[in-house]
Order: structure tokens, then C-alpha cells, then sequence
């Protein structure tokens, strides 16, 4: 059993630190690890990231974060990033971390992520160069992600990510708002497929060789080796109206752990079973 304590979008400012450090010291008795998914700040000023930097710093257990939109509002990212990593946090963007707890060892690969819509209304590759480049800014991430995952070989994988993956945790929020909030292609990489447009390499139907065909058509699942290749739990944020409980379309467990649909400092899952207890 793993317990992993988890929160978003805490959108801090000056004295957010003195008020709430002592919630936050409580994580270390309920769980094994406290994943913060991005927002920490209301505008990514260096005096807002040094609040973040004294709420989670030096805590008595892993903590591992991604940033949020509002991280990045700032242009201050790289410097915001440095400054928990100088108290300890680790900050994922693309890249993963494998962490030992008594259940075992846990790998979270983390990205921020990016919009872009979901199936059948999300943006492509198409018209005007402004569209053009923020959908391959939503596959460029995806893809991070999706490499970052593809690194662990470990008992229990989480992704950790800002955008949502799944419009399941969208319910709530103005459907025009779904399209600015996530993209599919995350929930993609999380449950192991291809890039769109990938091959891969399959005997053929006649067994005299093997042949190239593109991928799209096969069950998700069936694309990932063996249990320790898959997710076993999703967190986001970003959806401040959305809903908690979720799945990708493999049936990945998604959680939107922003702080107003949690309703609490942060929320508790115990895994492998992505149940809540806390």
C-alpha cells in the first residue's frame, strides 16, 4: 500500500506560508509522499514563490511538483523551479522521479501540460500558424510526458501533470471552457499510445514478413508491457469547478486535486486501488 497526499492550485500570496505551513506539516503522518499539481502561486512573482518555498519546503516526507499557468505568468519559471528545488522540492517538467516507500518503489513523471480539446473538438496542426504552433506546443508536451513514463520500471507509476488529461474531471466548468483546460493527448500518453500517426512493426497477415501500418486502431492497453508499465493513478489541476473523479479512455484513475474540488489542504489516495482516505 502507497499513500500519496495530493494538491493544486493553492494560488499563494504573501503570508499564504505562515497561515498554512502547519496544515501542510501534517501530510508526513498521513502519507508517504505530498505531489502538488501546479497553480502554487497567483502569479509566479518571485515573492509569491518564495512563499511556496517556505509552505512546502523542508517538509518531513518527498514532495514533487509541477508548475501551472499561473507559475509561468511571470516569465520566472526557471528561477521559481530552482528556488523549491534549493528546499528540497522536486520540480518535474518532462522528466521523472522514482521515490522508496514501505509499499514500494513509486515513479511520478510530471509535466505541466497543455490545452488543446479532447477527441473530436480539439486543435490540430491546421490554417492559420498561430493554431498550428499551440497544437504542436499540446503534442510537444504530451510527448514529454509520454517519454518521462516510458523511463520507469517501478512498482507504482503516477503522472503528474497541471492540464487535465480527461474531460471526466471537466464536469462542471463551461464546456467552453473544455477545450482550454486539457487535451487528450496527455490522457494518450498516460495510457501508453503512440503519437498519432505512429507505426509499428507487425507480422503480416499472410506471415511472409512484416509490414508497417499506423497506429490507432488497437485497444490502448494491449499497447503497454506488463502491469509495471501502467499508470496506476493521474493527478491534475487546473479545473477549479470540475470534478474529482475520473478515468482516460484505457480507464486509467484520474483525480483533479485542485484545491476548491478537494474541499481540503489535500487529499489522501491510497494505491494501487486509487481509493481516497483522506
Amino acid at each position: 500500500m502507497v499513500r500519496i497526499a495530493a494538491v493544486g492550485d493553492l494560488h499563494v500570496t504573501t503570508g499564504s506560508a505562515a497561515r498554512l505551513r502547519p496544515l501542510y506539516e501534517r501530510a508526513a503522518d498521513v502519507a508517504d509522499i505530498l505531489l502538488l499539481a501546479g497553480d502554487l502561486t497567483e502569479d509566479g512573482s518571485i515573492d509569491s514563490a518564495a512563499e511556496a518555498r517556505d509552505l512546502f519546503g523542508g517538509l518531513d516526507l518527498p514532495v514533487i511538483a509541477v508548475l501551472g499557468n499561473h507559475d509561468y505568468n511571470r516569465g520566472e519559471e526557471a528561477a521559481f523551479a530552482e528556488m523549491l528545488t534549493g528546499a528540497g522540492v522536486t520540480v518535474l517538467e518532462g522528466a521523472s522521479t522514482v521515490v522508496d516507500t514501505a509499499g514500494g518503489q513509486v515513479g511520478i513523471a510530471g509535466v505541466k501540460g497543455f490545452a488543446g480539446g479532447f477527441t473530436g473538438r480539439a486543435a490540430t496542426a491546421h490554417g492559420e500558424q498561430e493554431m498550428k504552433a499551440f497544437a504542436r506546443h499540446a503534442a510537444t508536451t504530451a510527448q514529454a510526458l509520454r517519454g518521462a513514463l516510458e523511463q520507469l520500471d517501478v512498482d507504482v507509476r503516477v503522472a503528474l501533470t497541471h492540464y487535465a488529461p480527461t474531460r471526466d474531471t471537466l464536469v462542471g466548468e463551461p464546456l467552453e471552457l473544455y477545450p482550454f483546460l486539457g487535451s487528450h493527448l496527455l490522457g494518450a500518453a498516460i495510457d501508453g499510445e503512440p503519437p498519432p500517426g505512429a507505426t509499428t512493426r507487425t507480422d503480416d497477415v499472410h506471415g511472409t514478413g512484416t509490414s508497417d501500418h499506423r497506429i490507432g486502431d488497437e485497444h490502448p492497453r494491449d499497447l503497454v508491457p506488463g502491469a509495471r508499465r501502467q499508470v496506476t493513478l493521474a493527478l491534475h489541476g487546473h479545473a477549479h469547478y470540475g470534478t474529482e473523479v475520473g478515468v482516460t479512455p484505457a480507464g486509467t484513475a484520474v483525480r483533479n486535486v485542485a484545491a476548491p474540488v478537494i474541499g481540503a489542504p489535500f487529499a489522501v489516495y491510497q494505491l494501487p486501488e486509487a481509493v481516497r482516505i483522506g
